[in-house]
């Protein structure tokens, strides 16, 4: 199935396996991108060294092409952008919009600049400084999260820029891919299904507290650092939600210790990074410094398989999904229900 978006990236089907943190490593990535689909490795928890180690461990498993997913914000953004043009990558992937110096040094390396947007008018903006294509999430996918659903968000970002646009929020199958090309994406991206696969690193226990969820059980809090997040109720989600303001500042300051001995980094960087985000919300210190160190709180569930001590980013298609295939399996029976949908609404004209 040719589509912008696989010509533009070189992969053979129009599907992106999103770079979720701790979940998209070397594994996930080499397998996704030997089935056909997109692979974006997650970088923000990683130091420069280890993204180089990952990109290489990526293209020693596979020939495919793959992306690699970078925080803008980041004070070495520049070094790991350098790292993806050294290494030949092929996609550079954004969750918050990327300078109009970093697109354009990407472009001018022959890197395939592809942000991850949730308006329109964030598109139209990155589009405008030269992106070659916007992923786009509406409000029913996992992670930090808008209002606006899917549905109503594809078109208006499809009629708003004319660059390939990439459907995020709500896909799963192969019926969502010929409806996301209905409205005129050229694909469209996945992160809970492919954490759900054989391929993905997660703990098995962890995957099957996602298989047993139902569509109710997939929540969006602003408990854990002040934004939306969608994410699956867990015990310290409920916690946090009860806390009050002096509970839930002890709670993160220990989990922000524990960030800075995993990560290395310095108080003063955490609670930078956690202003940052706090630059126009109205958010407490305990929120500041849990949003600073939020990727501790995935590791515990996604690494250490501890969902009662970290959260579970989840997209509302958790609750309709109750297998764990490969990625090729996955790929295949995705392309296979494509092409059945597509011929019984021709037959049915």
């Amino acid at each position: 199935m040719e589509t912008a978006l696989t010509r533009l990236t070189g992969v053979r089907h129009p599907v992106v396996q999103t770079g979720m943190g701790w979940v998209a490593g070397p594994r996930l990535v080499s397998a996704t991108a030997n089935a056909g689909a997109l692979g974006i490795l997650a970088s923000a928890t990683m130091t420069l060294g280890q993204l180089r180690s990952a990109v290489r461990e990526v293209r020693s498993r596979t020939d495919a092409p793959f992306g690699v997913n970078l925080r803008a914000d980041a004070a070495d953004a520049g070094d790991r952008v350098r790292i993806l043009i050294e290494e030949g990558v092929r996609v550079a992937s954004f969750a918050l919009a990327p300078s109009r110096e970093l697109i354009g040094e990407l472009k001018e390396a022959g890197v395939v600049v592809m942000p991850t947007v949730g308006a329109r008018r964030h598109a139209e903006k990155v589009a405008g400084w030269g992106a070659d294509a916007v992923l786009v999430q509406g409000a029913e996918g996992g992670g930090h999260t808008g209002e606006v659903a899917t549905t109503v968000l594809l078109p208006q970002v499809v009629d708003a820029v004319d660059i390939p646009v990439v459907a995020a929020g709500g896909f799963f199958d192969g019926r969502g891919l010929v409806a996301a090309l209905a409205y005129g994406a050229a694909g469209v991206a996945m992160g809970t299904r492919f954490l759900l696969t054989s391929d993905s690193t997660v703990p098995e226990a962890v995957k099957a507290r996602y298989l047993a969820a139902t569509v109710r059980d997939v929540t969006v809090t602003r408990a854990v650092d002040g934004l939306p997040h969608r994410m699956l109720r867990t015990e310290l989600v409920e916690a946090l939600e009860r806390s009050g303001r002096v509970r839930g500042a002890l709670q993160a300051v220990r989990r922000a210790a524990g960030y800075r001995k995993l990560s290395g980094t310095s108080w003063r960087r955490m609670l930078q990074d956690g202003l940052a985000l706090r630059h126009g919300k109205d958010l407490t210190w305990s929120q500041v410094l849990l949003a600073a160190n939020t990727p501790m709180l995935l590791k515990a569930s996604m690494v250490d398989g501890r969902t009662d001590l970290g959260v579970m980013a989840s997209g509302q298609v958790a609750g309709v999904i109750d297998d764990l295939p490969s990625c090729a399996e996955l790929m295949e029976r995705i392309m296979k229900e494509a092409e059945d949908t597509l011929r019984r609404l021709t037959a049915s004209r």
